[in-house]
């Protein structure tokens, strides 16, 4: 089981964890499509289970964010 810690951001930080975990995901997704252009799939699985393990940590910190 994973280690649960304790983190204090502010809602700026906060917001530029969401960007990049937005530019990581597109990466993530993109390299599944060459993968999977490339009969990878090993590769197709590795980087879909990354981009969807990213996808729920970002939708937990965009629940975070005050609505604007």
């Amino acid at each position: 089981m994973s280690k649960t810690i304790a983190l204090t951001l502010t809602e700026e930080e906060l917001e530029i964890l969401v960007d990049a975990l937005e530019a990581d995901l597109e990466g993530y997704v993109e390299a599944a499509k060459e993968a999977r252009g490339n009969n990878a799939r090993e590769d197709v699985e590795t980087f879909k289970e990354a981009a969807i393990n990213i996808q729920k940590l970002m939708t937990r910190l965009q629940a975070m964010l005050p609505d604007e």
